[in-house]
């Protein structure tokens, strides 16, 4: 512990002991019928630069290789899992718990979303019942054996992602971004957030990278040029996939069809988290 420690470890970087008790302190254990192996946060430093359909495609990726796979939908006041993955009815419970509701494929689902009278139903809710939200989908949602847990994180360094990193115990964080110049500040501050936390980022996703005309097949930047090499080579980190911008994927999403997108960008992703498991 530093001389001039003050005991709020949620501001320091310094890697001492009594940090890293302090911060285990905080983490929940999962329901105790939930299993888990991997939780993985997908995470973002601004909204727009889709997060959510990325999180719902590795999810679906990963439950293509036969892995029993959930998507946990930590976005309170923008939940956008259900209506990708087109669930329909509500969340059910008993004296155990909470269940999560179950895609086509079996994916298991679990967002406020899932619980509000009308889908249309605005979250007004102050930061502290925000985060309460958030623990309570890790410690009273039933989520049985899982290879992987994804949570779909609202944007920012706010007090929900503070809950998350706090709470759960995440096995690693992908970051998603986009070409614009002005992300590249943005990743900055996710990934200054994720390293005073303790949590290792797994590496960059970037969205909207290109568009490939269908007329001519050629690459077009529409945001510009990329700066996520730059970013990714300065932090020792890799680029894990680039997407480009495809309607078919928004009309897959609006459709609640996610799990039928067609495409193998994940296929490297999905390599490297299906060694975590083995």
């Amino acid at each position: 512990m530093s001389e001039n420690c003050d005991n709020n470890c949620e501001s320091c970087g310094e890697d001492c002991a009594d940090r890293k008790e302090q911060m285990d302190d905080f983490q929940l254990p999962p329901h105790e019928l939930s299993h888990i192996k991997k939780v993985i946060g997908i995470v973002s430093g601004k909204g727009g630069v889709g997060k959510s359909s990325v999180s719902a495609m590795l999810a679906v990726t990963m439950q293509r290789l036969g892995y029993k796979v959930g998507v946990l939908d930590a976005d309170i006041t923008g939940p956008s899992i259900p209506k990708a993955f087109g669930i329909q009815g509500k969340a059910e419970g008993s004296e155990l718990g909470m269940y999560p509701k179950r895609s086509k494929t079996g994916i298991e689902i679990m967002s406020v979303n899932l619980l509000l009278e009308n889908d249309t139903d605005p979250v007004i809710w102050r930061g502290p019942i925000l985060g309460n939200v958030v623990s309570q989908f890790w410690t009273d949602v039933i989520w049985g054996d899982l290879d992987f847990l994804f949570i779909d994180m609202p944007p920012g360094t706010g007090d929900v992602p503070l809950t998350v990193f706090q709470s759960i115990p995440l096995d690693g964080l992908i970051i998603v971004t986009s070409p614009q110049e002005l992300v590249s500040m943005i990743v900055q501050k996710a990934l200054k957030m994720a390293e005073i936390m303790k949590i290792p980022v797994l590496g960059l996703v970037e969205n909207m990278s290109y568009f490939k005309c269908p007329d001519n097949g050629k690459d077009y930047k529409v945001f510009g040029e990329s700066h996520i090499d730059e970013i990714a080579e300065k932090q020792g980190l890799k680029v894990m996939a680039k997407l480009p911008i495809d309607p078919k994927i928004s009309a897959a999403c609006d459709a609640g069809m996610i799990e039928l997108f067609d495409g193998n960008w994940f296929d490297t992703i999905a390599e490297q988290l299906a060694k975590q498991v083995l």
